[in-house]
């Protein structure tokens, strides 16, 4: 098998592929052109986009061209792979607006060059597409029985599927027809929930230039207990720090399961292959030191290095008292409501760790937030939802910690 490929299946990005043999012949004969493609529908990328990004850096760093695509025409219509319900359609400038944050993302974590690693938008050949030539040209050469049984449109037939999402498969697969003809696009990656689509383009491509094609998917990564990777309470993990602190980023990876580190040390970072296998190959201290290994690698990919240090810092704080307090997660709040008693509920949604004071009254009900006792002293639970935080709390006169459950935490800090 060709090197590269080699390295994604050791560290578990192949999924599926079209034809691994001939991709691997093709391959071996020289660099070749792939391609990624993601619609713009949020304001921000999150680390389930993120799987292509990480195996496309493998790729391009063995010496492969790659393209990132951005959907800014697909996007307007919206893909219904891996969807129960059609997606909330969007204006076409707050699609712009995220293809132009998405791509500034993907630039500090890929390095685009211009000449080997860059960008297209499809929007260039889609926006003013004419509909009747596009069926007579593209549309006749796709089966409406062969769409149908690709299971991202058999799971949507359930709910519903529109005429709109149903155009999507041609839209994508004109992509890579149209990828191909202008870069020499020969390898279409994606998520595995892109099979069908991806395997469409393939099919669109051999029809109408008469080349062989390929495609490879990755699998849709999900923890060892079944859930979503990259799902947290407060929802989706986003590289916007903004929505997703470095902080709860760093702490979502530190806070991974035993069972996932080398997985998720072999995915998501750089390190050689053994070192990831040693790392995690330990248990107690040692794996616990695996899980910071990994939170600063993937924090200092995304964030930077400084980042990094900062929500290593907070995290050593807030779990053993070391480390710099000021890294922590950090709220400002009233001396004075300290001075005449804080109600705990209504502390507990003014730091942020709880949306209503019901999800506050219930997180203290079940013996799940913490404070710190007087005068700066040991965190201890308080269980009684009328209880009233008064400043003699205030390590220093000016702050307080404060924990939710076991793994979140908030630095309060008291201002007059």
């Amino acid at each position: 098998m060709n090197k590269a490929l080699e390295t994604l299946k050791i560290r578990g990005f192949i999924q599926q592929c079209t034809d691994l043999e001939g991709l691997s012949k093709l391959m071996d004969e020289g660099p070749i052109t792939l391609y990624e493609g993601c619609d713009p529908t949020g304001p921000s990328l999150h680390i389930g986009h993120m799987v292509p990004y990480f195996a496309i850096r493998h790729l391009h760093e063995a010496g492969h061209n790659a393209i990132v695509l951005m959907g800014g025409g697909t996007a307007r219509i919206g893909d219904p792979s891996g969807k129960t319900t059609m997606r909330q359609i969007i204006s076409y400038e707050e699609i712009d607006a995220n293809a132009a944050r998405f791509l500034k993302q993907l630039d500090s974590f890929l390095k685009f060059d211009g000449k080997t690693l860059y960008s297209a938008n499809n929007k260039d050949w889609l926006a003013d597409l004419n509909y009747i030539d596009f069926l007579r040209d593209i549309g006749r050469h796709f089966s409406v029985n062969r769409m149908l049984s690709f299971e991202s449109y058999k799971m949507r037939m359930e709910t519903g599927l529109s005429f709109i999402e149903f155009n999507y498969q041609l839209l994508q697969s004109y992509d890579y027809l149209q990828l191909h003809k202008r870069h020499g696009c020969r390898l279409q990656v994606g998520g595995d929930d892109q099979w069908g689509n991806i395997v469409a383009g393939i099919e669109l491509i051999r029809r109408v230039e008469g080349t062989e094609c390929f495609g490879l998917t990755f699998p849709l990564v999900t923890t060892s207990d079944g859930k979503k990777m990259g799902k947290t309470e407060k929802g989706a993990l986003f590289l916007n720090p903004e929505m997703t602190s470095p902080y709860d980023f760093f702490q979502y990876w530190r806070n991974v399961s035993d069972a996932d580190v080398e997985r998720f040390l072999l995915m998501f970072t750089f390190l050689p292959v053994e070192e990831c296998r040693r790392l995690a190959a330990g248990s107690d201290a040692a794996i616990n030191a695996a899980k910071e290994r990994l939170a600063w690698e993937v924090t200092a990919m995304i964030h930077g290095k400084e980042e990094a240090d900062k929500a290593l810092a907070g995290a050593k704080a807030a779990f053993s008292g070391a480390g710099d307090k000021s890294a922590m997660p950090t709220v400002r709040l009233s001396r004075a409501m300290f001075d005449s008693g804080y109600g705990i509920l209504d502390l507990f949604v003014d730091a942020g760790l709880a949306t209503t004071k019901s999800e506050a009254r219930r997180l203290v009900q079940q013996g799940g937030a913490f404070l710190s006792g007087l005068g700066g002293g040991e965190l201890e639970a308080i269980g009684d939802p009328a209880y009233y935080v008064g400043s003699d709390r205030l390590d220093g006169d000016s702050e307080l910690l404060l924990r939710a459950g076991k793994k979140r935490f908030c630095r309060v800090v008291a201002l007059k």
